[in-house]
């Protein structure tokens, strides 16, 4: 019965439209303020901006970008010169850790209120403690899934 109700509500279609969508809205309110950076490209920043120094491995796990993704966005925010690199050697391989410049620090304050704004949107009619029951399921969901899969970086 359990199964058929899942069928029924069709969730994983549900979360990947609710994803697809929420990604639109956010990168139409970004346009319509004229940022020069994605939503998606804001979120590495921001990631940065709160842990300076990271290896682009570490960023894109946070992130949750594969490593093709991760080098595009990088090279995007490198060339704007809102993010800086250094090439380190790591047992015997070259790897690039990454540092926000205050011109990222500064596009990064500019645009929070513009995604804030994207979120109460995306939230609006649900109280404080749905959100947080939310908020618990969808960590739930990903717990169930990132223990039943393997992911490559």
């Amino acid at each position: 019965m359990r199964q058929e109700l899942l069928l029924k509500h069709k969730i994983g279609l549900r979360l990947s439209r609710i994803g697809l969508l929420s990604k639109v809205f956010a990168i139409q309110a970004c346009a319509k303020e004229n940022f020069d950076i994605s939503p998606e490209q804001f979120t590495v920043l921001k990631t940065l901006s709160a842990n300076n120094g990271m290896y682009m491995r570490q960023l894109a796990n946070i992130t949750f970008k594969d490593r093709p993704n991760m080098t595009r966005i990088v090279s995007i925010l490198e060339s704007k010169d809102y993010l800086s690199s250094v090439i380190e050697s790591e047992g015997g391989r070259q790897v690039k850790k990454l540092y926000i410049t205050d011109k990222g620090t500064k596009i990064c304050d500019e645009m929070l209120p513009t995604i804030l704004s994207v979120w109460d949107t995306i939230v609006e009619g649900l109280n404080e403690d749905e959100v947080d029951k939310f908020i618990e399921i969808l960590d739930k969901l990903e717990v169930n899934l990132r223990n039943n899969t393997i992911l490559q970086n």
